[in-house]
């Protein structure tokens, strides 16, 4: 499905549009940034295409039957009830994304048909273990699949997706994540929480009120991992923000981005292009300055991300 822009006129792909450097940060792209400034590049500033990923496809499977679960009454939002919908949810996720159908194009394996139903069935285990972490009967999100966003006081813009907010009758404010992989080892959970402070972030700046809970469930392990945050963390989130976008304008003006090896080298769409395994990025599509003239702002401006 081509998206439309609100004045009816077809919107190109990403990948077709002109280069321009980014104008907000995601938790996703401040993560890409983070684990390694040549991908954020790609990603961004190349916008190179990417073929669809199972698990990637199945993650949002699996988000877009959480999600409709709650149309139907709270006596009816059963497992039975969910892993029934995740049929239907693939053909509707398959009709605005047809590329996903490359999932299971032939490739000397099982025929497509055996795997698609394999990976059908892992996505149904994955709703049902839902039903051992919450009982989806007992809960009416406030939002769900919210976008949010907010300009800080630097004029970063911050946005986002929150996959579901619930808030208590006393106010209180719960932002709720759901993982399909597998719960991290404790020594990195606090990596594991940066996504939802980021939203905590943004729902603070906006609300003027600190969240009380932030909660990841993680289909994957069958965990769930909770954090009670506070102002001080959100400001140490905002700096951390900050600090990060003044690095990506500086990679933006000079055309620098250094690739970052690692073991998730192994998972990159783009390990080809890293010159840090043999490659060639294709030309940097944007100016290149040295150094930033007298009292320019480094940070980049136009719209892109």
């Amino acid at each position: 499905m081509q998206p439309i822009d609100t004045s009816g006129a077809p919107v190109p792909p990403a990948a077709l549009r002109p280069a321009a450097p980014p104008s907000s940060l995601s938790p996703s792209r401040a993560g890409d940034f983070m684990q390694c400034p040549l991908l954020y590049r790609f990603r961004v500033i190349d916008r190179l295409p990417e073929k669809p990923n199972a698990a990637a496809a199945r993650g949002m499977l699996v988000h877009a039957v959480l999600e409709r679960l709650f149309d139907v009454p709270a006596a009816e939002r059963t497992a039975v009830r969910a892993r029934a919908m995740v049929a239907g949810e693939w053909e509707r996720l398959l009709a605005a994304r047809p590329e996903l159908a490359e999932l299971f194009a032939g490739d000397g394996g099982a025929p497509a048909s055996e795997r698609r139903a394999e990976w059908l069935a892992t996505a149904e285990q994955l709703v049902e273990r839902w039903f051992t972490l919450e009982d989806p009967a007992r809960l009416e999100p406030a939002e769900r699949e919210l976008f949010v966003q907010t300009t800080l006081d630097s004029g970063l813009r911050l946005r986002g997706i929150i996959d579901r907010v619930d808030v208590a009758p006393t106010g209180e404010v719960r932002i709720v994540d759901y993982k399909t992989g597998r719960a991290p080892r404790p020594e990195y959970a606090a990596d594991a929480l940066f996504q939802l402070k980021f939203y905590a972030l943004v729902l603070w700046r906006r609300r003027g009120t600190v969240p009380r809970r932030l909660q990841l469930v993680y289909l994957g392990s069958g965990d769930v991992l909770t954090y009670d945050p506070t102002e001080a963390d959100l400001r140490a989130v905002e700096r951390k923000l900050l600090a990060l976008w003044d690095a990506i304008g500086r990679a933006t003006r000079t055309g620098d981005w250094l690739p970052h090896r690692s073991r998730l080298c192994d998972w990159c769409p783009h390990r080809a292009l890293c010159p840090a395994w043999g490659g060639t990025p294709p030309p940097y599509p944007l100016p290149v300055a040295t150094e930033p003239a007298a009292g320019e702002d480094e940070r980049p401006a136009a719209d892109a991300d």
